[in-house]
């Protein structure tokens, strides 16, 4: 019993040796997984440097399909950091989003916390 016991130790030992440690990991646990998708990310930052974007400026920018952007513009609007406005522009029907004040916050805090992980990896 006490010599399976030893060999459970050293086996335990051995592959706590051979797991790859990340030193970054605790900053790449804080992302917020939100903003941290793609287009998600694109839509932010799009929007981080220009007061409004249309949905076919964003759908031109951000190289993506109606519904991709759509869909990914909704879960940004549900969270808070985007506002959509729709109208019409003439006949045309029109949609306008702007970054919240919110979303501001957390795209900054994105990137705070993307500098963290840079860096985390860079003083390895």
């Amino acid at each position: 019993m006490a010599d399976r016991s030893a060999q459970r130790r050293e086996r335990e030992k051995t592959s706590q040796l051979e797991t790859p440690v990340m030193p970054a990991a605790g900053v790449a646990q804080q992302l917020d997984r939100l903003v941290h998708e793609r287009l998600r990310l694109g839509i932010l930052s799009a929007l981080s440097v220009n007061d409004s974007l249309t949905f076919t400026e964003l759908k031109k920018l951000l190289d993506t399909t109606d519904g991709n952007l759509s869909v990914h513009a909704r879960k940004l609007e549900e969270a808070g950091y985007i506002n959509c406005a729709k109208g019409f522009s003439g006949r045309v029907p029109r949609t306008d989003y702007r970054l919240t004040a919110a979303g501001r916050r957390v795209l900054d805090r994105y990137l705070d916390h993307m500098e963290a992980l840079i860096q985390a990896m860079r003083d390895k």
